[in-house]
Parts: structure tokens; sequence; C-alpha cells
């Protein structure tokens, strides 16, 4: 080497360490913006017992204000998309490990899935609740707007009060291809579900190969270890014998899983147990792998997170606890995309943590099932309560005392029962008349009828705004939706016309990232600040 170039290399030397210099971090303010550059690699850095980072290239010692820096490690860039399972973004095409829930009533709408779908991540249309035919025009908006895209799908609820209306959607969605099938609130495998598991599986030459996803929503082990196991028998043999399966595609069904995603809903809005989803995730995880080794399942069966997913703290934590993936719900029913009316919105922006309840569920009514909601602004809960009260405390609209009679047509229904029942009988007559001829020859029914009248109407007049019923709005709304009110407060994101479905979303992947590094760097004995676990909303791209 020349003489001038070893002055070069000398020359070049030092400036890097003047630059490495600068870029070494030790102060409370630095290293919680280093936790932001999760995109970047991050040498964790210590120097006369102080521990801090460093970005960009590092050689030899750095000299510090603490003395020369000695380089410990690195740790690689750390991307949002990472966070859960990467099969779960190959098998659903997605960018993200992330999926946006199916709300009842449309209140997932068609503009939201597509919003989601569009910006990487896996949404569900909100069918529960809808006409057949309300559903069948969605399908179709939905494949023509995302065209060639397989990351949407719909939700199949259980109606246990109604199994016509749960048979006659699964017929919808498979004549239709959707590809994609969310079930929730079920106990256990129905025929309903075990046909659109089944239908178009085929053996293929790395196993066999479904032409429909089902995701199941659990909260329970007993119920994730029926959905991870093949289905049932005796379903399989019935289904075969009406022709609603061929005898091969019963026999590939007897050697699959049922779902090969499951959602487990921890503490959430709706449908819920009320478990802290630290609890019950770890438990289905440990009930998916016995499965796995009892029936030698080929290829991963995932494990999903949803329930209190309001904070990038929280999505974290999910995906810390081993979630392929997670699903919100509650936060994007906030979104301008939602079918929610303005003022409902509105509501929930301003909810606190502790600003829910648990109410009478409208189709779990006469089996006692509840949904968790808001509480704050507005009486539904109070209300529906009281007329489950009723419900059982007599055997017909008829034994109900006047006084009580009087009161519930006044405070509650804000009609007499006469007219609730004439509104709907025109409905089941229409819908499901075997419904009327029950009611015809079982009172107390036809009074389980008229009750569900006021809470079907009650999410209703959510989302058309209905002013003059604001105090008897249901809006489905677990605990997450006060913990985002608190993490959004003072961003953009406290203003409702500004909570876009992708916004939410990434900001909580974006800022699950910051909070992950975060805790790597802890671990690294770097002394992480309390402020980068909580990342602010920014606008993202």
């Amino acid at each position: 080497m020349s003489a001038g170039s070893g002055m070069r290399s000398q020359v070049w030397s030092e400036q890097l360490r003047d630059a490495v210099s600068e870029r070494v971090v030790f102060d409370a303010t630095g290293l919680a913006a280093a936790a932001a550059r999760v995109r970047e690699p991050t040498h964790v850095m210590t120097a006369g017992g102080h521990s801090g980072v460093a970005f960009g290239p590092v050689t030899g010692a750095v000299a510090t204000p603490f003395g020369d820096a000695r380089h410990l490690g690195t740790l690689p860039p750390l991307y949002p998309e990472w966070l859960g399972d990467l099969s779960f973004c190959r098998d659903h095409g997605t960018r993200f490990p992330y999926v946006v829930g199916e709300m009842a009533n449309g209140i997932a709408t068609v503009g939201m899935v597509v919003a989601a779908a569009r910006s990487g991540l896996l949404a569900f249309f909100g069918a529960a609740g809808l006409p057949v035919s309300t559903v069948d025009s969605a399908v179709s908006e939905l494949a023509s707007a995302l065209s060639g895209r397989d990351n949407w799908g719909v939700n199949l609820i259980h109606s246990p009060s109604e199994p016509s209306v749960e048979r006659h959607l699964a017929d919808l969605l498979l004549r239709r291809g959707v590809r994609r099938i969310s079930v929730s609130a079920f106990t256990e495998p129905t025929a309903a579900v075990v046909r659109c598991a089944a239908t178009g599986l085929r053996r293929g030459p790395h196993g066999v190969r479904r032409s429909v996803h089902l995701f199941a929503k659990v909260s329970h082990p007993g119920v994730a270890e029926r959905f991870l196991s093949p289905a049932p028998a005796n379903l399989l043999r019935a289904l075969v014998d009406e022709g609603a399966l061929t005898p091969e595609e019963a026999q590939l069904a007897a050697e699959v899983p049922l779902a090969e995603d499951i959602t487990v809903e921890g503490d959430s809005g709706g449908h819920t147990d009320n478990r802290p989803l630290t609890a019950l995730l770890p438990a289905v995880m440990s009930v998916r792998d016995e499965v796995v080794r009892r029936h030698g399942y080929r290829g991963s069966l995932r494990v999903g997170a949803a329930g209190g997913l309001g904070t990038p703290a929280a999505v974290a934590a999910a995906f810390s606890l081993g979630a392929s993936y997670v699903l919100t719900g509650s936060v994007n029913q906030s979104a301008v995309e939602s079918g929610l009316s303005d003022e409902a919105k509105a509501m929930l922006a301003q909810a606190d943590i502790a600003d829910v309840a648990m109410a009478p569920s409208a189709d779990l009514f006469e089996f006692g099932g509840k949904v968790q909601v808001l509480r704050r602004g507005t009486l539904y809960a109070s209300r529906a309560a009281k007329l489950y009260e009723v419900y059982l405390d007599h055997p017909s609209l008829e034994a109900i005392p006047e006084s009580l009679r009087v009161k519930l047509e006044r405070d509650v229904l804000h009609a007499t029962f006469a007219e609730v029942w004439a509104e709907t009988l025109r409905f089941w007559k229409a819908t499901d008349p075997d419904e009327v001829l029950r009611a015809e020859t079982e009172p107390k029914h036809r009074m389980a009828l008229v009750f569900r009248w006021y809470l079907g109407k009650a999410s209703r007049w959510a989302i058309a705004g209905d002013s003059g019923r604001r105090t008897d709005y249901q809006v489905w709304c677990g605990p997450a939706m006060g913990a985002f009110n608190r993490w959004t407060a003072g961003s953009h994101l406290a203003e409702p016309a500004n909570r876009s479905v992708a916004q939410i979303a990434l900001n909580l992947l974006e800022g699950a990232a910051s909070v992950t590094r975060a805790q790597q760097l802890r671990g690294h004995g770097v002394p992480v600040p309390p402020t980068a676990f909580i990342p602010a909303p920014r606008r993202l791209a």
C-alpha cells in the first residue's frame, strides 16, 4: 500500500469513527426513537458501563462521552410483515398477518373489505343478520372489485334458532365460489360448516388441496379441538347420503382438519366468553400441538389471536405469545368504511376501557347467550337484560302483569306488544314461515320473538343513526376500543374521520414492530425508556 493510500485509509477511518460516534445513542429520547427504526440493522453498543445503540457501519472501538464503545452485537431488520407466520401471508395472498374481522349486519362493509384487501390485509364481510339476497349482492361487488385477489371472505355465523338461514347462506357461499369463510359462535361443527370445509377437497401431489379455507373463531380449548379435528363421521355420511358431498370429498375430509386457521377470541366485542387472551391462546396452542400429534397432520395449523387488540403493545404481545396472525374487530367499527352511523362512531370514539357491558344476544336469546356492547351513551344493555328477565319469569306475553307490560311498551319497546308482533309476523312470514307456526303453538316462543325484535332493531338503529332511538343503540364493543382511544388521543387517529381501516391496521402493525424491537433491545441490556412501548400513531402509506 502506498503512503498516499495509507493516509486516505486513516482519514476514512477517522471520518467513519466520528460519524458512528454521532450515531451512538444512550439518552432516553434517542433510544425511544431508535426502537422505531425497525427496518435498519441496530447495533448494541456498550461504553463505560452504559448501553446504547448505533446505526450504520461499525468497525472497532468508537469514541463516546463515556469512553470507547464496543460493539456487542447487531439486531437484523424487523418488518411488520414478519411478525406472524409467513405461511399465513403465502396461503391467503396477504402482505401482513392481519385480519379485519367480520362485524355483523354489514358493519364490516363491502367498502371496508375492499380497502383492507387492497392494503395487503385479509378481511371478512359481516354477513351475520343480513338477508341472503343482500349477502349475494355483496359477494358480487366483492368479486368484481377484488378480481384476482384471494385475501377476502365472508362470515357464516351459527344460527341455532334459525338453522335454515345458516344452511341457505352456506349454499350461497359455495355456489358463488367464496374461498374463505369465517365461522363464528359455533360450539361444534354443523352440517353447514362441514359442507363448506369439505366441498372441493381433492388430492394433490403434496397432500389434500382445499377449495374453501375455513377460519374458525373459538373461545374455548374444547371447541378448538373440534375444529382442528377431521369432520365428524356422522355428518360426512349424512351429507353424502343427501348428495351434498361426493364420497371422495367425504373420504378426504376424514383425513384433514376442518379448519387450518383457528382464531382464538379473548375478551372482545360481540359474542365472547370474556377470557383473557394471555391465558386462552397458549391453552389452544397446546391443544393444536396435541391434535397434530394425534392425527399426524402434514403442514402447520395456524392459531391466530383476537380480542383486546387495540394498541401496538397488545398486538406485539399476541405475536410474542406465538399467534400466527391477529384479528381486530371493535376498533374497526369506528373506521370511516364501517357501516355504523356517524353518531354511533362518535360514541365509540368517546369510549374508555370500562365503558362496556354484557347484554342478551339477539340470535341466542332463548339460550341465554350474551354479547359485549358499548355501555356509555346507551341504555341498551340494561333494557335488553330486563326483557330477558321478563322472558324467564313468564310463560307468555299474556301472563305479564299489566303494570310491567305498560312499562316495557313505554320505556323499552316504544310500541305495544301487538304492534311489535304484527311487524314480527310479517318478517317471519317472508323469511321463515316455520317460525310463525311455532309461535302459534308455543306462547313462550312468541314472547321470545317479540323481545328479539327489540334486540335486532337496536343494532340497526345504530347503523341507521336513528336519533330518536339513540339510547337504544346496540353497538358491539370490547375493552380494546377504550384502549385504542387512549392510545390515539391527541393524534390524527383521535378523529373518526381519519380512522380508515388501513391506517388503523398499519399503525397497529408498525407500532407492534417498534414495541417488539424495544423489547429486544431491553433484553440485550439497553435501558429502553417506557415511552418506546407506546409508539405514537403516524400517517402511514
